[in-house]
């Protein structure tokens, strides 16, 4: 009998390779694209149904009307009133949820496979039925308006805000900044013209679980009759701040809340494995040279983290941290110069060896359960990409070195171009 020796972890091995199922795309004859990944052991079943975010196609002043449409679509239909709603999808042991994002909107239903085809109607209705009652409006522009007043007052809030404005431009959509103003504009009929015609605008159907092909087709021919509108997508034009920094005092605060970022590449140049395994090194991971500086050896902040942010053309990069009041101007120069160091000295191989096996361990839980294969997929799938970009992440955080570290530093990261926000 083998005696295992638990004083010793067992041995760290990444895999050659990673097997996904990859979906099986069906189209309506709306031409509504359906994407299915069957999960034959797991019961459960998870449908979304996300379309552009369309804020683009309305004036600045009516900017929370796509998060009002979105939000009351469980506030009653023509069928079924608020509590109904509520009580029926609780009876059948299941969750209707929404999705908003920087460039996609839509809802998601989560049931089980014994309860699914009874609660399908209902959740569709939810898409073409809504009635957008005006006391449970005015209930939630209350609640919206306290707290856009909370964001204002919190640190950590606002530096989202003024980074985002700062990165896309203030008349961009991704830097828009709500207002009681926006919130006094909301009416109902503002909600039901949106509704109507700029709500379902090149939607998708995302679909997860034990489904057989009759239920697939009961999917479809559930929405295929939707009336849907084409996209109305423009090639991005991000205004950048004109000045550096951006900032905003508040007297009383005891911290800052700093925010550092720029544009990056997207997920489709073959640079793009090399400078996330950069971004990790420099602030992706609790073991990262910002944390090691900045928190343990300076004890500026509890913590301070960099990551990088998904577009469908362009991704981004954001370092986050609270820190100190008055250290503000060190801790960015101490960033600075965590930059500087990752571009000119190569990373020695016991850190190299501790990033390469984080990544690899990172990489693969982010494929552990049913529900993430989807979300994988659509993060790709809005690319352009195909799960080949997964194999070939893998393959770099397997091999990767000091120079191509260095090498995706000196071309991405010029501290020249980076924003700078302040809050505090």
């Amino acid at each position: 009998m083998t005696v295992l020796d638990r004083s010793k972890a067992p041995d760290f091995n990444i895999p050659e390779s990673i097997e996904l199922t990859r979906p099986i795309k069906r189209t309506l004859k709306n031409g509504v694209p359906l994407y299915f990944i069957p999960t034959p052991a797991i019961d459960a079943i998870k449908l979304e149904i996300i379309t552009e975010s369309n804020k683009q196609l309305l004036p600045e002043e009516d900017g929370l009307v796509p998060f009002f449409t979105l939000n009351m679509l469980l506030e009653g239909t023509k069928t079924m009133s608020s509590p109904g709603l509520d009580n029926f999808f609780d009876h059948y042991a299941s969750e209707v949820d929404t999705i908003s994002t920087f460039e996609q909107q839509g809802v998601s239903l989560l049931s089980t496979k014994k309860h699914f085809l009874s609660v399908l109607p209902v959740f569709r209705s939810l898409l073409t039925e809504a009635v957008f009652p005006e006391k449970e409006l005015l209930k939630r522009k209350s609640q919206k308006a306290l707290t856009i007043a909370m964001q204002q007052e919190q640190n950590g809030a606002r530096a989202n805000q003024l980074y985002r404005k700062a990165l896309f431009g203030p008349s961009h959509p991704f830097g828009f900044i709500s207002e009681e103003r926006h919130v006094n504009a909301v009416t109902k009929e503002k909600l039901v013209d949106y509704y109507q015609e700029k709500f379902l605008i090149s939607p998708e159907l995302f679909v997860i679980g034990n489904l057989n092909d009759l239920e697939i087709t009961r999917i479809m021919e559930a929405f295929e009759d939707l009336t849907i509108h084409e996209s109305h997508k423009k090639p991005d034009e991000f205004i950048l701040w004109p000045e550096k920094r951006l900032t905003e005092e508040k007297d009383k605060a005891v911290q800052s809340s700093i925010r550092l970022g720029q544009h990056l590449i997207p997920k489709t140049h073959p640079d793009y494995h090399a400078l996330t395994v950069f971004n990790t090194i420099l602030g992706g991971y609790f073991g990262s040279r910002l944390i090691k500086n900045i928190r343990e050896d300076k004890g500026y902040t509890y913590g301070i983290y960099s990551s990088i942010g998904s577009l469908e053309k362009s991704d981004y990069w954001v370092v986050m941290a609270d820190v100190q009041k008055g250290h503000a101007d060190e801790v960015i120069r101490e960033v600075y110069s965590e930059i500087e160091k990752l571009k000119t000295l190569p990373v020695c191989p016991d850190e190299l060896e501790i990033v390469r096996n984080f990544m690899a361990g990172h990489f693969l839980s982010s494929f552990s359960n049913a529900f993430d294969l989807i979300n994988r997929f659509k993060a790709i799938h809005y690319a352009g990409l195909d799960y080949d970009f997964y194999e070939a992440q893998l393959q770099f955080f397997k091999t990767f070195t000091p120079e191509e570290v260095m090498e995706s530093g000196k071309k991405y990261f010029d501290t020249d171009n980076i924003i700078e926000v302040v809050v505090g």
